[in-house]
């Protein structure tokens, strides 16, 4: 069984595998600068894409 983490990007609600941390390129690069209040991964589990 794989174990499911959060992307690390915090607005964010997409789950990946354990050792990953963000599930897209838009999380990685958000995810260094400060929180905002939606996502821009555009994956359709995401309840918080724009």
């Amino acid at each position: 069984m794989t174990t499911k983490v959060k992307c690390a990007h915090l607005p964010c609600r997409c789950l990946i595998q354990a050792g990953d941390k963000y599930c897209s390129q838009p999380c990685k690069e958000a995810g260094s600068k400060e929180v905002e209040i939606a996502c821009q991964c555009d994956h359709a589990t995401c309840p918080l894409t724009t």
